[in-house]
This record gives C-alpha cells, sequence and structure tokens, in this order.
C-alpha cells in the first residue's frame, strides 16, 4: 500500500514528537489533524480502544486520507482506574481547569490517604487506531502498558501528562525524569506503536 502521509487524530505537539520518532522506520509523515482544519472528535465511550477508533475514524472521514489514532492515560488501581479515558481532563471533573498542572494537583489530592507504595500501584496504557479509511472494516488495533506508581510530589521537568508523577521502580525515576530516548524506547506508546508497526508491515505493506 503506497502512503506518504498519516493524519494524526491529535492536536498535541508533544505526542505527535514522540510518535513521528516511533513510526520513522516506516517512512511515513505524521501530520496533525488541527494542520488540516479537523476538529478533535467526540469521545464519548469507556475505554481506550473505542476512543482511539471513533478519533481515527473521524480524521480519516474529513482528511480522506489514512489516520492514526492514540488514546492514552493514566489507571490507578486504588481509584478503579480512573482518570482512565478521562485523563487529558481529569481536573474538569472537580471544577479545575485542563491542563496538567491542574490534573496533576487533582490526582495528589484524591490520593493524599494513600501512603504505601502498593496503595499507589498504576499504569499508563495506550491504544494506537489506525484505518485505512472511516469505513475501514479491518482497523489495526495496538495496546500498550507500562506499570509504575505515582509519587506524593512532582519529579522532573521532562515529558507531559502525568509524567512527573509516574515512578517507575525499575529505572529509579520518574517518566519525566527520563530522556526522551529512554521515554520512547520503553513507555506504553512505545510498546504500543511497535505492536502496530509490525501489524502496518504485514497488513498495509509499509516500510
Amino acid at each position: 500500500m503506497l502512503m506518504t502521509r498519516l493524519v494524526l487524530a491529535s492536536n498535541n505537539a508533544k505526542k505527535l514528537a514522540e510518535l513521528q520518532a516511533l513510526f520513522a522506520p516506516l517512512g511515513v509523515e505524521l501530520v496533525t489533524q488541527g494542520s488540516l482544519g479537523i476538529p478533535e472528535a467526540e469521545e464519548p465511550f469507556d475505554s481506550f480502544v473505542e476512543n482511539g477508533l471513533a478519533k481515527a475514524r473521524h480524521a480519516a472521514r474529513l482528511s480522506g486520507l489514512p489516520a492514526l489514532a492514540d488514546d492514552s492515560g493514566l489507571a490507578v488501581e486504588a481509584l478503579g482506574g480512573a482518570p482512565g479515558v478521562l485523563s487529558a481532563r481529569y481536573a474538569t471533573l472537580f471544577g479545575q481547569p485542563k491542563t496538567d498542572a491542574d490534573n496533576n494537583r487533582v490526582l495528589l489530592a484524591q490520593m493524599a490517604h494513600l501512603r504505601e507504595p502498593a496503595q499507589r500501584a498504576a499504569r499508563f496504557v495506550c491504544s494506537l487506531v489506525a484505518v485505512r479509511s472511516a469505513t475501514d472494516p479491518e482497523p489495526l488495533i495496538a495496546m500498550g502498558r507500562w506499570q509504575g506508581q505515582i509519587l506524593p510530589a512532582l519529579a522532573g521537568e521532562g515529558g507531559f501528562g502525568y509524567d512527573p508523577l509516574m515512578f517507575i521502580p525499575s529505572l529509579g525515576q520518574s517518566v519525566a525524569q527520563l530522556s526522551a530516548a529512554q521515554k520512547n524506547a520503553l513507555s506504553h506508546r512505545a510498546l504500543a506503536a511497535a505492536d502496530l508497526l509490525r501489524q502496518l508491515r504485514e497488513v498495509w505493506h509499509l516500510g
């Protein structure tokens, strides 16, 4: 399948940079939907996979191009999987602005009573969905999970989202303390991307 561009169903510049690096082996260019004048899709579902599929189909429908969607977030075991699919706007559930800083502040407040590391277990989850068109009957779906613990305070300046709060015990650092290269090699998004790369080569014959 000849293809040079994939529409990314996101306007997050840092997510674009991560995914562009991860998909570089395919020789395709990722372009954000915003750069094509495409508005964000509704995300009404309860799972990362369903929302990712909705976003990918939306971007493909309005662009006429193959599309890639990333629906990812943080799942905290003690909070029943929250923030989950609401990770990007978690703070708004508590009347706060939709910013990374407010999301982190609200999460810390919700977990203030949980002091033992075992009580603060969490994972980053990533669902990557690729469709050839809005009506593609065979979407490619890949999942990645990165296990860690929520810190009691922010640590590190890198990354975005909840990275300063997510501690990876095997590395002894928060995700925000890792280099971009380390994160791209180990993250939930990297794991999902590796699986999707395999599928794109086998099914779409890319790369």
